[in-house]
């Protein structure tokens, strides 16, 4: 059923408007076959920089991606997520970031960015002297290589979902909301969000998540990192799960993707009043009484399912963080519902300006 189902035809007409801006930002912000070599290309000179170093710190290391290259959830100025994985777990992580580091300045093909070593995830943040994508680079990071292998195989149930995500994503940049750092939300909660809203509208598109893996996977495997086996075990069971999650669907969502982008907002526009007291758990596919979680205090929770009951929106430490997260959504879900609302303030309103000036010519 359409979301703007109703005889006004100025109605009618902004759902026309919104689908067609919707689709134009998609064609701005999708990455192009460019796009992808020009990440391979770093991804080959990250490779051949840590394969030829001599320090003891990173024998055997080998260069893994993870991260929204991974589950294709990346638009054209997306960053790259790099874990270097190292043999030995007596190596130092901000140890053999250093000794990366200072590789990467020797040859010359990247320049330093950033480098946090007393970090909970110690990072080197570096950028392409070619054409300056960044890439954030941290060590034997088998959470964040598992995380986006997740969503990787979850966005074959529905094409939507990867249209959703990206746009939402832009919209959150765009009104500063994705930025861990600033005590926003990062990439992977978005992408619950996401996930979430997915299986609470209806007809559901998604299912529980504990249909597709019910377990913990961190959990599941705390003695160590995953092998090639557990890996592939992992991934048989998802897809199996998947497969039969999707063979059995008998109601069928037919929403279109402008209509799943203003429920987005008409969901989450009281995310603050119902974050007071309840969880968004993709595991259950609901929200869940924060009475029974550890860290309740927190303004807002999103369980990981992949690490339950961690909160992948741990860097929302403060009410006012939910404030301005919680307007955001409030502010847009009014915009959309207005019926005098042209392309220009439509686009201008949903990304940056610099996705803007490339649609608006």
């Amino acid at each position: 059923m359409s979301f703007y189902n109703n005889s006004s035809s100025s109605t009618s007409n902004s759902g026309v408007l919104l689908e067609i801006s919707l689709s134009e930002i998609l064609l701005a912000i999708k990455p192009s076959e460019d796009d992808v070599t020009a990440r391979t290309q770093i991804i080959n000179e990250l490779k051949a920089t840590v394969g030829g170093m001599r320090s003891q710190n990173l024998r055997g290391a080998s260069v893994e991606l993870f991260g929204s290259f991974v589950s294709n959830l990346y638009t054209r100025w997306g960053d790259l997520d790099i874990s270097v994985q190292l043999p030995d777990d007596q190596v130092y992580n901000s140890t053999a970031l250093r000794d990366i580091k200072g590789a990467l300045q020797r040859r010359g093909i990247f320049h330093i960015v950033d480098f946090i070593p007393e970090a909970r995830v110690p990072i080197l943040a570096v950028a392409s002297n070619r054409n300056n994508i960044h890439c954030d680079i941290s060590i034997n990071n088998w959470k964040g290589l598992i995380n986006s292998k997740f969503l990787s195989w979850i966005t074959q149930i529905d094409g939507r979902f990867r249209d959703m995500v990206l746009l939402i994503k832009e919209w959150a940049k765009s009104r500063d909301i994705n930025s861990p750092k600033d005590g926003t939300l990062n990439s992977y909660s978005l992408s619950l969000l996401v996930i979430f809203h997915f299986q609470t509208c209806e007809p559901a598109i998604f299912p529980p998540l504990k249909e597709i893996y019910a377990g913990n996977i961190v959990k599941d495997f705390r003695g160590g990192r995953l092998t090639v086996t557990e890996e592939r075990n992992i991934h048989d069971t998802c897809n199996s799960n998947i497969e039969r999650f999707r063979r059995n669907l008998t109601n069928v969502n037919k929403s279109s993707v402008s209509e799943l982008f203003v429920s987005f907002f008409q969901k989450f526009s009281t995310i603050k009043t119902m974050a007071s007291d309840r969880v968004i758990c993709t595991y259950s596919g609901q929200w869940e009484q924060k009475r029974n979680y550890f860290r309740r205090s927190t303004p807002l929770l999103i369980e990981d399912p992949i690490d339950r009951p961690e909160n992948a929106a741990r860097a929302v430490m403060y009410m006012s963080h939910l404030d301005k997260i919680s307007e955001a959504c409030e502010e847009t879900y009014q915009k959309l519902l207005s019926v005098g609302c042209d392309k220009t303030s439509l686009i201008s309103s949903l990304v940056s300006r610099e996705v803007s000036s490339k649609i608006l010519i």
